[in-house]
């Protein structure tokens, strides 16, 4: 007979415990089969007005090729990606199929969109993660468009092919620490030498940054105190991309810290249509546009699941879109949805036909996000408990908004870069000119 020591019951004991709680969750689907999870998709149900009517046949065409593509390759895996705060780079090729990388720009191997068009693909894109379009905005409609409106031809053949099939990955590098919402105090320097440009500072949430191949940076000039920009690639030396963690929204996205230590730049690679920091502006328009169709398109995502949810889960033998709460937030929602997409159209339009302002584009990018915000907050109480779960995307949902209600400027700013478009009085900064300025 074998005698036991108190120690040694005590480390069985624990080491059982230790067993069982090290057991993997449950599949969500096995564990609450009352409602499928956003690994499968739900159906598209948040166009009650039909504003598809609105479309081209080719944005028609180029929204479904989208949806197919994100529904398949993104959503089983989104939760999961989330949760790592990694990126899935085997996606990459995916979605470099859809020939949406470049968006509005023609030639070099760009697709060539309608405003439209590119702003649908965001949307369909966000509806099932808004961190993948976060991806392909930075890239598309940051980095690239900066080289197609401000580079010179040669720039323009050498880096926006392979940009355009993303064999090459991009960032775009205003932000920097010292400064919030005044982008425009840039404090990386450009100091003009022999055969190029010396560039020192920091940059702060570049996305893609970690792993991008080609970076452009805005740093000011030390001879004429003017903004400039660079073309600077992967591994130049003094360059470090530092990943920021423990973000709660976007968390597929790789933010990073740009340090610049005496980083050389040939003078091939400055940008020759970057003289002042209103020549961001060109891209800031299109970009604020872009901004402004990715909560739109989680406010569809998060609509569709609810709509779903409440069809499948059941309480006292009914489904819980049976109850009158229940369809009054619902109703809700969708009401948001419609107002959200007709803003959005309704800018593109503006803008492709070369009427739009900054105040029309900022009122959209601000009020969308504050709709949306509401939305998703709509969402989460329909789902209860399941609400907290990134497995039903409406707790996903929730966090990806915060930062997207921040950046291209925060809500604040842009009511008031509105504010002083229709009132003539600016409030935060002086303008240049009191009148409304065409983009």
């Amino acid at each position: 007979m074998t005698v036991r020591s108190d120690q040694n019951q005590d480390e069985i004991e624990k080491n059982e415990r230790t067993s069982y709680f090290r057991l993997p969750a449950l599949d969500v689907s096995i564990a609450f089969p009352q409602a499928t999870p956003a690994s499968v998709f739900p159906p598209s149900t948040s166009d009650y007005y039909v504003f598809d009517d609105l479309l081209t046949h080719e944005e028609k065409s180029l929204r479904i090729k989208v949806r197919e593509c994100v529904e398949k390759e993104v959503a089983p895996i989104m939760a999961k990606y989330w949760e790592k705060a990694e990126f899935p780079f085997h996606i990459i090729p995916k979605l470099a199929a859809l020939r949406v990388a470049g968006g509005t720009i023609k030639g070099y191997g760009c697709p060539g969109l309608s405003l439209t068009g590119s702003a649908i693909a965001t949307a369909e894109i966000a509806r099932v993660d808004a961190s993948c379009s976060t991806f392909i905005l930075v890239h598309s409609s940051l980095a690239m468009l900066t080289i197609a409106l401000c580079g010179s031809e040669a720039q323009k053949e050498r880096y926006l092919p392979s940009l355009a099939q993303l064999k090459t990955v991009a960032c775009w590098a205003l932000t920097e620490p010292g400064y919030g919402s005044d982008a425009s105090s840039v404090a990386t320097t450009a100091t003009k030498v022999e055969g190029g440009w010396i560039l020192e500072g920091q940059k702060r949430w570049i996305g893609n940054s970690t792993f991008a191949d080609v970076l452009v940076i805005f740093a000011r000039n030390t001879t004429t105190n003017q903004i400039n920009g660079f073309i600077v690639k992967k591994n130049a030396p003094g360059l470090t991309a530092t990943k920021i963690e423990n973000k709660i929204g976007l968390r597929i996205v790789q933010n990073g810290d740009i340090l610049l230590k005496k980083v050389f730049v040939p003078d091939e690679d400055k940008l020759p249509g970057v003289n002042s920091f209103q020549d961001t502006s060109k891209v800031l328009a299109v970009s604020r546009v872009m901004v402004a169709w990715q909560p739109i398109g989680i406010s569809m995502g998060v609509y569709d699941m609810c709509h779903r949810y409440l069809k499948e889960r059941k309480q006292f033998g009914a489904p819980l879109a049976a109850f009158q709460i229940n369809q009054e937030k619902l109703a809700r929602m969708l009401g948001n949805v419609q107002a959200m997409v007709l803003m959005g159209w309704r800018l593109c339009k503006l803008y492709e036909n070369g009427k739009m302002t900054a105040g029309q584009a900022s009122l959209a990018k601000g009020w969308i996000t504050l709709k949306a915000r509401e939305t998703v907050a709509l969402g989460r109480e329909l789902l209860g408990g399941n609400g907290i779960l990134s497995d039903f995307l409406v707790a996903k949902a929730f966090c990806d908004l915060e930062p997207i209600y921040t950046y291209e400027g925060t809500y604040e700013i842009n009511m008031l870069v509105a504010g002083r478009e229709v009132s003539g009085f600016a409030s935060f900064k002086p303008s240049a000119s009191s009148q409304r300025s065409r983009l």
